[in-house]
């Protein structure tokens, strides 16, 4: 049976803080380079009539301005950090489309973003021109987007547990530092790997660059593509030259089909 053709965008590459940094001159800031200029991490995933994100963070805005989006069916969150999540208020524009937007996350994260979106959560109260979600909390099990089948994948971001996803045989998992076997077994035949790779020196939160190279050769997915990156891992032309063949550094606005 014919697999489904995925469309990916890359709508942010940035770690939490984005490059260029506010207030700092390191070189890599001030590089003229489009794919040196990262938002915060995001992906929008497209097929058939359907396009859900990977996150939400406070670039959202922008993001969906700059590739155009004119229709979204839903939300999947990793966790609940603001770089991830700080642009939930700006689903409104497509809530006015299709009502209550579906997101999809697990209970720590619910319970983070009820506490401070309590505008938009409350039952009492609420802000009438609040958005609309609805809230579906992730089990173990995998689940189905419309047509597209989903496992999600328990990952460690320190001591905070973050949801990557496998969608068919592609994987998104950012803010990763540690990883089970038993979780890494979910990953085996893909076609794509979408991970993190903050920057050349050890980070006690993320896989560095060594660490997500180790990584990949340990999954041997057809292709991998680094995220969530930071000023501090380089230039993007110079990373790109010394990585493996199927190895490949992301940039905002990067487009692939799957």
């Amino acid at each position: 049976m014919k697999s489904k053709k995925i469309n990916i965008t890359f709508l942010g590459t940035g770690t939490s803080q984005g490059i260029p940094m506010i207030a700092n001159n390191h070189p890599v800031c001030l590089s003229k380079n489009k794919k040196d200029k990262r938002l915060r991490s995001s992906i929008l995933i497209s097929w058939k009539t359907y396009s859900y994100v990977i996150d939400c963070g406070p670039d959202f805005r922008q993001q969906m301005l700059r590739e155009n989006v004119q229709s979204l069916n839903g939300v999947l969150f990793t966790h609940e950090h603001s770089d991830h999540t700080a642009g939930l208020d700006d689903l409104r524009p497509f809530c006015y489309q299709i009502g209550e937007m579906p997101i999809y996350l697990n209970k720590r994260t619910l319970e983070s973003l009820e506490q401070r979106f309590q505008y938009i959560f409350s039952k009492e109260n609420r802000y009438p021109g609040a958005p609309s979600v609805q809230s579906n909390l992730i089990e173990e099990d995998s689940f189905l987007l419309e047509d597209l089948k989903v496992t999600p994948i328990n990952v460690m971001h320190g001591n905070l547990p973050v949801t990557g996803y496998r969608i068919e045989n592609i994987a998104y998992l950012t803010d990763v530092k540690h990883i089970s076997k038993e979780e890494k077994l979910k990953l085996k035949n893909l076609d794509v790997l979408i991970v993190n790779a903050l920057r050349i020196e050890e980070h006690p939160t993320h896989f560095n660059l060594k660490e997500a190279l180790d990584f990949v050769d340990e999954i041997q997915p057809k292709k991998a593509y680094f995220t969530h990156i930071s000023h501090k891992l380089g230039f993007h032309e110079e990373v790109s030259k010394v990585l493996p063949e199927n190895v490949f550094l992301a940039f905002d606005g990067l487009k692939i089909d799957v």
